[in-house]
């Protein structure tokens, strides 16, 4: 299954790529918390305090606080996106002025996974496919891992 239209259309790469939805659209968590394996909370550092955000990270939109979040769930930074046995990768995408847009999670087949905002789960098969201007994600900032589970 695809994207509506409408939506394929803000992600340009991905129309062209093979990707398939796998999930029903839900507002109950967002691709940070998807990132994380983590399908009860909408995850984002909001200065009101409205949305989940690990106590140990900064309440702030910066690659830095994300890797701080991301590392309450274990993760810690390295360099290369490509599938490593062993270990569960993540990408976080920033927009043109290096603010965080997005989150993405490598599965075991060397596919990434995606929730796009309050819509569906995806599985996607290279980074570039969700980056483009706005309101596309951006491009990779950061990769993280953590031993798979």
């Amino acid at each position: 299954m695809r994207l509506a239209s409408r939506r394929e259309r803000i992600f340009p790469n991905l129309s062209a790529s093979h990707y398939r939805v796998t999930s029903e659209e839900t507002a109950a968590y967002n691709c940070i918390a998807w990132a994380a394996a983590d399908t009860t909370a909408w995850w984002w550092p909001d200065a009101g305090g409205d949305y989940f955000w690990p106590a140990q990270a900064p309440r702030e939109e910066t690659v830095e606080a994300f890797v701080a979040a991301f590392a309450t769930a274990g993760y810690e930074p390295c360099d290369d996106p490509a599938l490593e046995p062993g270990f569960e990768k993540l990408a976080i995408y920033v927009d043109g002025a290096g603010i965080p847009t997005h989150a993405a999670r490598q599965l075991e087949s060397a596919a990434w996974t995606s929730k796009l905002g309050g819509w569906e789960d995806i599985e996607h098969g290279d980074l570039p496919d969700l980056g483009g201007r706005d309101p596309a994600y951006g491009t990779v900032a950061r990769i993280l891992r953590r031993a798979r589970k």
